[in-house]
């Protein structure tokens, strides 16, 4: 085989195919014109690997090139000042560095922050030198002093000083772990209900806050899918939960959302208890999982560590009451931390939120401090949003109220709150903003949306057209990139976007007929789609697209929202005209003659009829005459004729004033 034919087929030049080889072992000569087969068998064959060996060597090539330049720039500029803590974003602008880039050097060091989230100073040092930076410490502003509302919120909740009305409350727990481990099973399982019966598919389909007694005292327990809305809740710094159960698969060991899941527990400092499920199943092997604890720092109790490992079968109900008193033991050891003031005005977290059709908006509220009462005034970020009408607990049943530590599903609500905001009950309405309205019904537009009154008329603010999607990515790091890309988008006002339904894992049939019920697309990110899925999708004509690379996911978002955009014709004055006499007229149009008053008059141009001020028509100039020529324009203090094309009678002393239209196509960025 010739050379030059074996580079065309692995699409390399001749040149890069023959100093490439001898690093591999191929030694065929600098100079070589023709290769055995038998040797391009195996070039063939191990080129995949080889290629992939020889683009992380370049990677690596350029990242040391970038730090040495970066380095050399840092002896000529010095080093750079850091303050006590940051926002990603501004410390991605400081290093002069893309903030997806900043952000997967955290997810790689095991901090995973989005582009909003604040990092201290120790944090952001060690990333900038990784980069090659070298750094100082600022000294603390005026703005760092700054609390916002939400800091003081915050800090109320979490307050645990001895007031005198300090009182135990039930401990918070999350279950979090790898997608099919059991987390709504052992839900299920410690609760003796059948949420399983309303869930499909391998990822649990909306948040839930539910309570238990065991022993005679209460545990609340929050259900997270794929730790997507914990997260959300973590970044607007809501610490919602005192406990965590880290459930992993005895058949499956660590998985990369349990990953995930230890690197959240870990920086959100949460005691936890690692439940082991799945014992009941043959190829259950708990030395497995202990060991890929141990090899994360994570050494089990019984191997001479603090990590409690309790084996369960949620399927069975094996030791969910030992799981039960391995809880209530940790929460004892954070008695000082587990208090709130019951006599209060309520304060506590938005754990889940949606539209019913027949309730209005509601939202399931985990109250941490004080009591929440029927007619109580709900405010978020001091703008209002409703009052309490209705609340539920987690059996369904009417409460008048809901002390610390309780979950409620709240009805009352003007506008809809989401997952993760902090609400506070308030007594002086006048102190808040009731005009303050943020994006509605989750769409993200650079517009106002379209809504309808009770009355069941339309609002006359203007229309937008949406794109829903459904979003499934590998992993949750990718899913946080994916929104945040796309909350970045510069849109026109006509359009916007709404994430229907989000969540972990390969896109299934429940993805599909979800879809074909809200007229979404589907987008997947490092995710599969089985051959039956693709089937199901022809066959109710569900758009579905996967990517590996979140800026070619983004290029068909802005493709899709910009073929929705409508186009604005805009109409720009050149001139006017006094209509002086009247010609001829028929069913097409007339011909008159004028002076021009101002501007000019153009050939083929369009003119609205104004009569005693009133706009009556448009019509088309068809044809300019100028001293008996045709003409194409007429400038101001000219007379001359033209002919009109349009149905409506023209009368001397009507004003024709002349413009062109221009289409004007806004483009998402």
């Amino acid at each position: 085989m010739n050379v030059t034919e074996l580079a065309r087929k692995l699409r390399v030049t001749t040149k890069e195919l023959l100093e490439l080889l001898p690093q591999f072992g191929f030694d065929i000569g600098a100079r070589a014109i023709k290769i055995d087969p038998r040797t391009a068998q195996k070039i063939l064959k191990t080129w995949p690997q080889m290629y992939r060996e020889r683009q992380a060597r370049l990677e690596a090539e350029r990242k040391a090139k970038e730090k040495e330049v970066r380095q050399q720039q840092m002896q000529t500029a010095g080093p750079i000042s850091l303050p006590s803590v940051m926002t990603v974003r501004d410390f991605a602008a400081r290093l002069n560095l893309p903030v997806n880039q900043i952000i997967g050097e955290l997810m790689g060091n095991g901090i995973l922050a989005t582009l909003n989230e604040r990092i201290d100073y120790d944090t952001a040092a060690i990333v900038a030198e990784d980069f090659g930076f070298a750094v100082t410490r600022e000294a603390a502003s005026a703005q760092d002093l700054v609390e916002t509302h939400g800091d003081k919120k915050l800090k109320e909740i979490l307050n645990t000083t001895d007031t005198g009305q300090m009182q135990a409350r039930p401990p918070v727990v999350v279950v979090m772990g790898h997608v099919d481990h059991g987390k709504t099973k052992l839900l299920d399982a410690i609760r003796r209900t059948h949420v399983m019966d309303s869930e499909h598919g391998g990822i649990t389909q909306h948040i839930g806050a539910y309570q238990t007694e065991y022993q005679g005292r209460s545990i609340t327990f929050i259900d997270t899918p794929g730790h997507e809305a914990f997260t959300a809740m973590r970044s607007r710094g809501a610490k919602v939960a005192d406990i965590a159960i880290l459930i992993v698969a005895a058949d499956d060991s660590i998985k990369p959302q349990t990953v995930e899941a230890i690197q959240i527990i870990q920086a959100l400092k949460l005691p936890f208890v690692v439940a082991i499920n799945k014992i009941d199943k043959p190829e259950a092997n708990l030395e497995k999982v202990k060991q890929d604890l141990a090899q994360r720092n994570l050494l089990p109790e019984d191997w001479g560590g603090g990590v409690v490992c309790v084996p369960i079968s949620a399927k069975a109900g094996t030791n969910i009451e030992q799981l039960l008193e391995t809880i209530l033991l940790v929460a004892d050891l954070e008695a000082d931390k587990i208090k709130a003031d019951p006599a209060r005005l309520a304060i506590g977290t938005v754990i889940e939120a949606h539209k019913d059709p027949g309730e209005g908006a509601v939202a399931t509220i985990l109250v941490q401090s004080g009591t929440l009462h029927l007619n109580d005034i709900l405010g978020i970020n001091g703008a209002l949003f409703g009052k309490v009408r209705s609340m539920k607990d987690w059996n369904g049943a009417e409460v008048a109220s809901a002390p610390p530590g309780m979950p409620v599903k709240v009805l009352g609500w003007k506008q809809e709150a989401s997952v993760g905001d902090i609400l506070e009950v308030v007594v002086d309405v006048a102190a808040l903003d009731t005009k303050k309205i943020r994006k509605k019904n989750g769409v993200t537009t650079s517009a106002p949306v379209k809504v309808r009154s009770e009355e069941g008329d339309e609002d006359a603010e203007d229309k937008v057209r949406v794109l829903k999607i459904i979003l499934k990515s590998d992993a949750l790091g990718s899913a946080e990139a994916i929104g945040e890309s796309l909350e970045k988008l510069e849109m026109p006002g006509s359009v916007g976007y709404k994430i229907v339904s989000r969540g972990l894992g390969n896109i299934t049939e429940t993805d599909i007929l979800q879809a074909e019920g809200s007229d979404a697309v589907v987008l997947g990110f490092n995710v599969q789609v089985p051959m039956t899925v693709k089937n199901l999708a022809a066959e109710k004509k569900v758009e579905v697209q996967t990517y590996k690379i979140i800026y070619e996911l983004l290029d068909f978002v802005k493709a899709k929202l910009n073929s929705m955009v409508e186009i604005e014709i805009r109409e720009n004055d050149i001139g006017s005209l006094e209509v002086l006499a009247l010609f001829k007229k028929d069913k097409t149009g007339a011909v008159v003659g004028g002076r021009v008053k101002s501007g000019r008059l153009e050939n083929g141009c369009m003119v609205r009829l104004i009569r005693d001020n009133l706009d009556l028509a448009r019509l088309k100039v068809v044809e300019l005459q100028s001293s008996k020529q045709f003409v194409t324009d007429v400038e101001a203090g000219t007379e001359c004729g033209l002919k009109l094309q349009g149905k409506f009678e023209v009368a001397v002393g009507d004003t024709l004033q002349a413009y062109r239209e221009e289409k004007v196509e806004k483009k998402v960025k």
